[in-house]
């Protein structure tokens, strides 16, 4: 079963699925204005929830998501059906925190994927920085962007750093940004410029790859 929600443009230059974090569905506010700065740059956005955010949302009770076998078949199936159903633009996957770590566990064996963007990636649990999840990203193919708040408590910018991660995978970082890219007030900045250069990292990062039309 499927719960999706297309945020479409005229023409568009190029299409991302993004998956929701572990905690909240395609509802919630961060992925709304995210698809909506996306939009504004020509890029059509897919927004769905995984089937433990669908039960969710049917009975009110929280649950923990599925395993990532679960997850991981989902979020094939709908870029199945996306690529059945909708004109053919430039395909790239992504997420917000758990979301991006799927979108990157299958873009590279995805023949439909150009590339992965993960906002807030989870490179480790909070207060567990030795039980990393990174090790697929040693060997990623595919190009992957992760934009990262510099004080994310899953991995901040100095633990990042440590990583050996594949040259295929580049890393920018927010100031002062958290896992939702959230900035401390004493910075003068707001979550919403935040997001807004997140978008802005993302046009860019799209442009890059997308191939030239024949």
């Amino acid at each position: 079963m499927f719960d999706i929600e297309t945020h479409k443009v005229n023409t568009p230059k190029a299409r991302i699925v993004l998956a929701h974090g572990a905690g909240a569905g395609k509802e919630h506010e961060f992925m709304q204005i995210m698809a909506e700065r996306l939009n504004d740059l020509g890029i059509e956005v897919v927004l769905f929830n995984f089937p433990y955010m669908q039960t969710i949302k049917q009975t009110g009770k929280r649950r923990p998501p599925d395993k990532a076998e679960k997850l991981l078949a989902h979020f094939e199936s709908v870029i199945s059906n996306i690529v059945a159903t909708l004109n053919k633009s430039p395909l790239f996957v992504g997420g917000k925190s758990m979301g991006g770590r799927m979108a990157s566990m299958l873009a590279d064996n995805n023949e439909h994927v150009i590339g992965t963007i993960a906002l807030g990636y989870p490179f480790h649990p909070p207060g567990k920085p030795e039980k990393t999840r990174t090790a697929h990203l040693e060997a990623m193919q595919k190009p992957m962007l992760i934009v990262q708040g510099e004080r994310d408590t899953f991995g901040t910018q100095n633990e990042v750093s440590e990583y050996t991660l594949s040259e295929a995978v580049s890393c920018v970082f927010l100031e002062d940004g958290d896992h939702s890219l959230k900035p401390r007030k004493a910075s003068g900045m707001t979550q919403l410029q935040h997001m807004e250069a997140a978008a802005q990292h993302i046009n860019a990062f799209i442009d890059k790859h997308i191939q030239p039309s024949p």
